[in-house]
């Protein structure tokens, strides 16, 4: 058995010991036991969602020593950059913006043109590569953990959501957590209700996912909350290859009887 094999059983362990922490705390609890858990730098991906903003106040709420960043794709929503702007504001916190290589973004442009995402499944996904993919590989440099945003309720393809997953972070095996797993939505908006947290005016126009704006429209009545992302896709499988689950190992199947679902 390498180095390699025995980091990852070590973060085995610690996933399943984790996701049993996480299973009977508050958000500012799981926060902070994140923090206890996992040694060194831990890194947070915002999108400035209802769910990112939930967990950037229970960050801040909780003291925990875990950096905040952006992927900024160049492509946001004007939306977007105000709600940044007033969570900057009323956390006094400035949020790193990790932004794509300008090289790498220029070839794009002049291999696709400025729209080019649209002509094909490949053509987006190259496009999501270049704005988002590379740029988390840069955020994520030297980290241990990886926290998230996601919920087993947002889509079909997310609903294996476990709190707790061993995957790859830039190179070296960390932990991804996702501590809002077993939220409903409803549970979300009552969060940020409660706690006065600023939110995306394009959630009350029908946007329950937001993120670049060519790629992102409003949903119709009945349709999964990310149905709006990438919609002339028609696979069901919209992803930008952010969030790209590992193979079931030991601590996911912890994990997964350690989320329940809540209402």
């Amino acid at each position: 058995m390498d180095g390699t094999d025995i980091d990852r059983e070590e973060n085995e362990l610690r996933a399943a010991e984790l996701a049993q922490a996480l299973a009977g705390a508050d958000l500012p609890g799981r926060i902070a036991a994140i923090a206890a858990r996992i040694p060194g730098r831990i890194v947070f991906t915002t999108s400035f969602g209802i769910e990112d903003q939930a967990i950037t106040h229970a960050i801040v709420a909780s003291g925990a020593p875990v950096a905040i960043v952006t992927l900024d794709t160049g492509r946001l929503f004007p939306e977007t950059y105000e709600v940044w702007a007033e969570t900057e504001a009323l956390y006094a916190r400035r949020i790193r913006a990790v932004y794509p290589a300008h090289d790498d973004l220029e070839a794009l442009i002049i291999d696709q043109g400025i729209n080019g995402f649209r002509m094909s499944p490949e053509t987006r996904k190259a496009c999501c590569e270049i704005r988002k993919v590379r740029p988390l590989k840069r955020a994520l440099d030297g980290a241990r953990g990886w926290v998230t945003g996601l919920r087993a309720g947002q889509s079909p393809g997310r609903a294996e959501t476990p709190f707790v997953e061993v995957q790859d972070l830039a190179g070296r095996a960390g932990l991804k957590i996702n501590p809002l797993a077993d939220w409903s939505r409803a549970r979300v908006e009552t969060y940020i209700a409660e706690h006065g947290v600023p939110c995306n005016v394009l959630h009350d126009r029908g946007f329950p996912s937001i993120g670049c704006a060519p790629c992102t429209r409003a949903i119709r009545p009945g349709e999964d909350e990310r149905a709006g992302r990438w919609w002339w896709e028609k696979d069901g499988r919209q992803e930008c290859g952010l969030h790209v689950r590992a193979p079931a190992r030991i601590g996911n199947k912890a994990d997964h009887s350690a989320i329940g679902r809540a209402s």
